[in-house]
């Protein structure tokens, strides 16, 4: 593949050193304050109303948008001077994950104030800004997002939709079909996108406009709580005013916006994740079996700890890279600015998406299977859990696309994976480096490998983004329990260094088992390959642990409190 010089400030190549990362510990009194008041939201507005009837919980949502609005959960994002807080992707991140399980909310939460609002903020003119951005983050309004097609789906950018400018040149005529438009029919305004003779453009469409019509409402798996339906244009007429950024190039507020959502939805999964495994806990204490708690036997008790674990990574990955954007994007006021800026975090929002969006899912099967029979039934709010987890694997991008990229963008970074050349710090550190030094190899091997190869074998692609989400999540959480530790001492750091020796040590693992299959298929001559694979067998690093007897402890610990805490 013809190398591509990128600039990457990714993890890759920044936030080395403990003392520059982020972590959930440093999160300020003011923002702790806004965590607080949008879970005690979630607990005395949302979830009160989960077990009312299909028929009542569209107005119930409507209430709930103005309820938020008032609350200031609108408007984290906004900038201050159309009314909002300008308070950055970290704390966007903390009230995702708290609204995250708040199921007749979460979804339709994370689409107005993600995709439904942030293109005006981008991508908008002031004139746009002015008009839509107070009535959306009061809750007035409420915004949705329309790429998806009935024929464009991963592909989502060659849209049949079409676009067509007047005579006059002072509006366009919009006549197409969006499919699965989550708030479709609680929207007020929608960003739509559809093919002009230019390119994709993306518009402004109210819902008021002559020729808007929603479908009927989606009968799905799960999310019963959002509303999931086709948005029918037919002959809508829409001023030239409403273009959303440039004519033509509307796939530039796709994709940019398409990518800050990746990472909203990864916070959402985790607050979701919270949620069952404290269900999960909270059950394994209450239930016996044998004259015997759930909890107190060791497969219950590894079940756990998986769980504990997985979320500590997953927290670790997603706060550093919000982080990292936060820093990024402290002045941007454009598209073109957000552009420059977001380019190099495509690789970041798509592993947190594909990370968390599958730990959760993980998560909630296991405490499924610890609630045992009950965890099947619907008066069991695991249940819901359950149905509602399995859509973020296809949210914002199939995570099979998302690897696809990731992989595709790595191959593109020159030199890959530049500035790791030290000395290992302790034996986790030393899991890190290695596997690093593997996900090298592999890159090496593949490195002639051009778009169309990597298309047509893409389980080349599959490993490589799992290699990266593994360093990802392993380095992640290194630096910041070593900065809990540097900051209290390693006697307040006891269980989180419990975590991050499980998630380097089983993390090492599966880097080691990815590059083994990846260097056996990629290498044709057999003795480059022995000397390849002899090469990943033979690096040196600290020999494992008992594992088994962490995770006891780990889900002891957390057995006491029946909820995990940051």
């Amino acid at each position: 593949m013809k190398q591509t010089s990128v600039q990457h400030h990714t993890f890759f190549s920044r936030c080395s050193s403990s003392g520059e990362v982020f972590i959930p510990e440093d999160f300020s009194n003011e923002e702790t304050l806004i965590a607080k008041t949008t879970d005690q939201f979630v607990r005395q507005e949302i979830l009160p109303l989960i077990e009312e009837t299909d028929d009542n919980r569209r107005q119930m949502v409507r209430s709930l948008f103005e309820k938020a609005g008032e609350l200031g959960l609108l408007g984290i994002e906004i900038p201050e001077k159309y009314g909002g807080f300008s308070l950055g992707k970290k704390v966007s991140g903390l009230v995702a994950e708290k609204i995250g399980f708040g199921g007749i909310f979460s979804v339709s939460y994370n689409i107005h104030v993600g995709v439904g609002t942030l293109p005006y903020v981008y991508f908008g003119t002031e004139s746009q800004k002015q008009t839509y951005l107070p009535k959306l983050l009061t809750g007035e309004w409420i915004g949705a997002y329309a790429l998806t097609e009935p024929n464009a789906g991963s592909d989502a950018l060659h849209c049949q939709t079409r676009a067509v400018l007047n005579e006059s040149g002072t509006a366009w005529l919009l006549n197409g079909e969006k499919q699965w438009i989550t708030n479709a029919h609680l929207a007020d305004v929608y960003v739509v996108f559809a093919r002009t003779k230019e390119g994709i453009t993306a518009f402004i469409v109210e819902r008021s406009y002559e020729g808007v019509s929603v479908g009927s409402e989606e009968k799905k798996m799960g999310i019963h709580d959002s509303s999931t339906a086709t948005l029918i244009l037919e002959d809508v007429e829409i001023p030239v005013e409403n273009v959303l950024g440039e004519v033509g190039k509307g796939h530039r507020v796709a994709l940019h916006i398409l990518n800050m959502a990746r990472l909203k939805l990864a916070f959402s999964n985790i607050g979701a994740s919270k949620r069952a495994l404290q269900l999960a806990v909270q059950y394994g204490k209450e239930r016996k079996q044998f004259q015997t708690a759930l909890v107190d036997f060791t497969m219950i008790q590894e079940k756990i700890a998986n769980m504990v674990v997985l979320i500590y990574g997953a927290e670790s990955a997603a706060y550093r890279t919000a982080s990292l954007i936060d820093e990024e994007l402290l002045d941007v006021e454009t598209g073109n600015e957000l552009m420059t800026k977001m380019s190099p975090f495509v690789i970041d929002c798509a592993l947190n998406k594909v990370n968390c969006s599958e730990v959760l899912d993980y998560i909630v099967d296991e405490a499924v299977q610890i609630h045992g029979g009950y965890g099947y039934m619907q008066e069991y709010e695991v249940e819901r859990l359950y149905r509602d987890a399995r859509i973020n694997r296809i949210f914002e991008g199939t995570n099979e696309i998302n690897r696809l990229t990731i992989a595709k963008m790595l191959l593109q970074m020159k030199p890959p994976l530049s500035g790791e050349n030290r000395q290992p710090n302790g034996r986790n550190d030393h899991y890190i480096q290695q596997a690093k030094q593997i996900l090298k190899q592999s890159l090496k091997a593949i490195s002639h490998f051009d778009r169309q190869k990597l298309e047509n074998e893409q389980e080349y692609a599959r490993l490589l983004a799992d290699m990266v989400k593994n360093i990802n999540v392993m380095e992640s959480a290194f630096l910041r329990t070593k900065k809990i530790i540097a900051a209290n001492g390693a006697d307040h750091a006891s269980l989180k260094s419990l975590m991050t020796d499980v998630l380097c040590e089983e993390g090492y693992r599966q880097v080691q088992a990815a590059g083994i299959s990846l260097l056996s298929a990629a290498i044709t001559d057999q003795e480059q390959r022995r000397m390849e694979l002899d090469a990943i067998q033979h690096l040196t690093v600290p020999i494992y642990t008992n594992l088994f007897k962490k995770k006891r402890e780990i889900a002891k610990a957390i057995t006491e409190t029946a909820r995990y805490r940051s």
